[in-house]
């Protein structure tokens, strides 16, 4: 089971909890010319049956529910797929961890944003293979990227077969829009399939492609042209800052609407923390009548 609120916003009202010990019961003067008849809701120190209270009453205005899972009313996002090179050259030094473990941390971030996207993962060096199909589920793949590693496909560039690849993987889509992130460290010098055939098929398949070139020793030639050909956009990371910014600008460039759908098996649990308050309330009457 999982929990969530209708009205999370609700417990911002817990940021006046400090006010209950530090506001001075003279500042009500101001309002009132004579403050005795009021009920004294101002606590001595060690009396915390009013903040109490409060914190009760504040879970009960979010109100809580236990559910099952979300059941989707429709999909609306985007097919992606990121093709990650994984040759020899991607284990080397980018800010203190390998260029490759910077991009599977930021891919990681990135998948977190995304909220209604399909999404598969091809992993490239000497050739390349579909590590992941496009799918909804994230969690599967963040499992995937972590049994990735240098080297995985071969210590060469086969940014051709990458392209190619990535088409293989959403040429089942029906997806208005598709995606293809393609990160890489070095030149094409491997696979059977050319940059040129891939980048026309790629335009065929209306495949929008953003190349990310890592590092200073890449094709920027080429990468410029795939992504120009393809009415996308080419990027340049020299440093992990760098890195994270192109994530954070992909992610501004190809917003993912978050999806609409049910809450199944549904508990409302308003009823529990709104009771023990009432009951705390009234405890809290009896208790100032009896020392009246």
């Amino acid at each position: 089971m999982n929990i969530g609120f209708d009205y999370p916003l609700f417990f911002l009202l817990l940021l006046l909890i400090p006010c209950f010990f530090r506001c001075k019961r003279e500042n009500i003067k101001i309002y009132f010319s004579k403050t005795d008849f009021l009920p004294k809701f101002w606590l001595p120190k060690k009396d915390f049956l009013i903040v109490s209270i409060f914190i009760l009453l504040v879970a009960s205005l979010t109100s809580p529910f236990l559910y099952s899972f979300i059941q989707t009313n429709q999909k609306k996002g985007r097919d992606l797929v990121l093709a990650i090179d994984a040759s020899g050259s991607m284990g080397f030094d980018m800010d203190g961890k390998s260029k490759f473990q910077r991009v599977l941390e930021l891919s990681k971030d990135f998948l977190k944003k995304r909220f209604d996207d399909n999404i598969g993962v091809v992993v490239f060096g000497s050739f390349a293979y579909i590590a992941s199909p496009v799918t909804y589920d994230l969690k599967a793949l963040n499992f995937i990227l972590d049994y990735l590693d240098t080297s995985i496909a071969g210590n060469s560039t086969a940014i051709g077969e990458a392209i190619y690849q990535s088409i293989k993987a959403l040429e089942k889509s029906n997806a208005k829009n598709k995606v293809l992130i393609l990160l890489t460290d070095g030149y094409h010098n491997s696979g059977q399939i050319s940059p040129k055939e891939a980048i026309k098929l790629a335009k065929e398949k209306n495949i929008k492609i953003y190349a990310i070139g890592i590092g200073d020793e890449f094709d920027k030639k080429l990468l410029q042209k795939i992504a120009s050909k393809t009415k996308g956009k080419m990027f340049t990371a020299k440093n992990s800052e760098d890195l994270k910014n192109i994530f954070d600008e992909l992610n501004t460039l190809e917003k993912s609407p978050i999806r609409s759908g049910n809450y199944i098996n549904k508990r409302e649990l308003f009823i529990f923390p709104l009771s023990i308050a009432l009951f705390l309330i009234f405890y809290y009457i009896i208790k100032n009548r009896r020392l009246t």
